[in-house]
């Protein structure tokens, strides 16, 4: 894989084709395999879906710690994800690396009141499960891998624009 330094102003994510696509300026600079929701896209509070429109990076958690860092309530549980962890907790939803926190930038649609996809906590954030990246099984946030995800998290900042579609 291929090491990019440039600065990432904008994320591209595809609902239908569990892609994410990063830009700086209009180079194309990284496209990744990710995961969505299972419930597909959907902005309404306790629904499990993925959000649709755009977003940006509202915080950035996890930085400098190790690959497979286990985050609950975006605090690093002292635990690193492992099979056996794995195995004595199957129904903990994983969230691993990174946190890239967002939030909507549309009044209605995905900020605000029951639609706020901030309140909702969506993240983008890495997983154990790269077996099922391509596919949605997520709880709502974009599941992506620990290594590019710690390499991405380097390369955007607070701010960056995240785009979500069904397309």
């Amino acid at each position: 894989m291929k090491l990019y330094r440039s600065h990432i102003d904008a994320l591209y994510v595809s609902i239908a084709q569990q892609r994410m696509t990063a830009y700086a300026g209009e180079e194309l600079i990284q496209t990744y395999s990710i995961s969505t929701a299972l419930a597909g896209a959907g902005e309404q509070k306790n629904s499990g879906c993925t959000p649709r429109g755009k977003h940006y990076v509202r915080a950035k958690i996890g930085a400098d710690m190790p690959l497979g860092a286990v985050f609950s309530g975006r605090r690093w549980t002292g635990e690193i994800c492992t099979p056996e962890l794995q195995e004595q907790h199957p129904e903990r939803d994983w969230i691993l690396t990174r946190i890239l926190w967002l939030s909507g930038c549309e009044l209605g649609k995905n900020r605000l009141g029951e639609v706020d996809t901030f309140a909702r906590y969506i993240y983008i954030h890495g997983t154990p499960d790269t077996h099922l990246l391509g596919q949605p099984v997520s709880h709502g946030c974009i599941r992506m891998e620990n290594q590019e995800l710690a390499e991405l998290f380097n390369q955007v900042s607070v701010g960056t624009l995240v785009h979500i579609n069904e397309k």
